[in-house]
């Protein structure tokens, strides 16, 4: 589809001028602006690879006022695992990813400035892009109205290795580094937003899938900081939660080893040799050897720096409640009636038990995975209401990655008087256009929703649905007024029935994803009691 555009230039005061340009339609009317690939940090490449973002130096320019730097394209594509070897897409991928897409209003702002929504993509934290959004309906026809930074951030093993040993040896060697790659661009975004219009102090976090769990994290984080060093104001969840409190760097290092292994890297090596080798090797070679060991799925680790040993511990405890409502923080956070249809085809295992735990292993603990097995598998053997092993791993990891922990998540947090600041929803829910991605059996399954929240190839009446479900409140939502989100109390549901009507509701799945909360919680999976003192 053609989108026709004219040059759009802004003025960055003393990073000088960018140039990206403004959608058009047939009839030469804006629709909005658009900026692609604006850096904001180094690329991480060459002995910056595996190191935080650093940031763009005082002298860093944008270009000049007569020869701005044009950002028409997008974001440095993360090298990342295809389905397979075959389909490494490795022609687009780009280690020069720290990188935001931003889209902006036409017409005039509001006095402060538009609202912003700062966006993380999803993907497993192994794969993704911002650049596949196409926002021109969302802020020319919905009711919300606001500047949207979607940023690119490291995935896999360049965002998410982890190694006790080298984090002890080599100060050039950091962790987590995709989560402090997204608050790099969150800290820009509150420094630089203003030059395009937007209120800097009227930042909403939110994500979808893998970019929600990562809202999780940034949402922590943020909690964490001084007031005056805090930038969110409100978040949305989409179709995530906040995971069990992650690896520890024992656990890590055996993925560590593993990869190692892959790559023919001697285990003897000094750490530092060992990093100048991981250094020296090509992304493909990289790629390829991550998704052939047995720990393929690289997440965060716990390290006690971005992620806090006590993490999952703060919502039992109340700390996190009292974060929340000292900064007066509101959460939109809901899920997909049928999610499991999509996650159970994410590198599922083979038929089997022994498989089963093996593949949990990959993204949890070892201890969690033994609760899991435990609470899924209790004989051993399949259960005949998942028909298949492919099915039950769908189940499982919906139920882990949303349906569960979220749950307790929020339930913990009413529990310690933050209820007033959460608003739930569900879809059951799709519009005709999802059926051209995935089978209209999966119903509402997990990313048929993102029609919704993009407003992508909506029919008028199924804009209709979108704009009364989920749009008119979200737009308040953004600017900061009350929005009318029609539950009575934090537990109930806004839910979007599969026949395009709204229903408030109670939730059905409460009690028993508490009980596997709380099953988590006695191998320290959502919170260890005994941490609770370093608090």
């Amino acid at each position: 589809m053609e989108k026709p555009f004219i040059p759009y230039r802004v003025n960055l005061s003393f990073r000088s001028f960018a140039e990206g340009f403004t959608y058009v339609n047939s009839d030469s009317e804006p629709l909005c602006h658009y900026f692609g690939g604006v850096p904001y940090a180094l690329p991480p490449v060459g002995p910056l690879r595996f190191q935080k973002p650093q940031p763009l130096p005082p002298c860093h320019r944008y270009g000049s006022k007569a020869h701005p730097e044009s950002y028409i394209r997008g974001c440095g594509f993360c090298p990342q695992p295809g389905s397979s070897a075959e389909t490494l897409d490795q022609g687009s991928w780009d280690e020069d990813c720290l990188q935001s897409n931003i889209w902006v209003p036409v017409g005039d702002a509001p006095a402060q400035g538009w609202p912003v929504l700062f966006w993380i993509h999803g993907g497993f934290l192994q794969w993704g892009s911002p650049n596949g959004s196409d926002l021109r309906a969302l802020l020319t026809e919905s009711p919300t109205r606001c500047i949207v930074v979607a940023s690119a951030y490291r995935l896999n093993v360049f965002g998410f290795l982890a190694s006790r040993q080298l984090v002890d040896s080599c100060r050039d060697f950091d962790v987590n580094l995709g989560f402090w790659d997204q608050r790099a661009a969150l800290e820009w975004t509150h420094q630089n937003i203003s030059y395009f219009g937007g209120d800097a102090s009227n930042i909403s976090l939110g994500g979808y899938s893998a970019g929600s769990h990562s809202v999780f994290h940034q949402l922590s984080y943020d909690l964490g900081l001084p007031e005056h060093k805090a930038i969110v104001k409100r978040a949305l969840m989409l179709s995530n939660g906040p995971g069990l409190q992650p690896k520890s760097f024992d656990e890590a290092q055996d993925q560590f080893d593993q990869l190692l292994q892959a790559l023919h890297i001697d285990s003897s090596l000094l750490p530092a040799e060992k990093l100048a080798k991981l250094r020296a090797c090509s992304p493909r070679e990289i790629v390829e050897a991550s998704s052939k060991i047995q720990l393929h799925q690289f997440r965060a680790v716990t390290d006690g720096a971005f992620v806090r040993h006590s993490l999952l511990e703060e919502l039992s405890n109340g700390v996190y409640a009292e974060r929340m409502k000292r900064r007066n923080l509101h959460l939109i956070i809901g899920e997909c009636s049928h999610e499991h249809h999509v996650y159970g085809l994410w590198r599922p295992p083979q038929p089997g038990y022994q498989n089963m735990l093996s593949r949990l292993q990959a993204d949890y603990p070892r201890r969690a995975c033994e609760v899991l097995m435990t609470h899924y598998f209790p004989d051993g053997n399949l259960p005949s209401k998942y028909g298949n092993w492919q099915a039950a791993f769908g189940h499982i990891y919906a139920d882990v990655q949303i349906h569960i922990l979220e749950r307790g998540m929020l339930k913990a947090l009413v529990k310690h008087g933050a209820g007033h600041l959460i608003h739930r929803y569900r879809i059951e829910w799709r519009a005709k256009c999802v059926d051209n991605d995935l089978p209209t059996h999966f119903g509402a399954s997990h990313g048929s929703d993102l029609a919704i929240w993009f407003w992508s190839a909506l029919t008028d009446d199924e804009k209709k649905v979108a704009q009364e479900a989920f749009h008119e409140p979200l737009s308040r939502f953004l600017r900061g007024e009350e929005f009318g989100w029609g539950t009575q109390h934090a537990l109930q549901l806004r839910t979007l029935k599969s026949n395009g009507h709204v229903v408030i509701e109670e939730d059905t799945r409460l009690n028993d994803a508490l009980v596997l909360w709380d099953a988590l919680k006695k191998v320290g999976a959502t919170g260890d009691p005994k941490e609770s003192a370093k608090l």
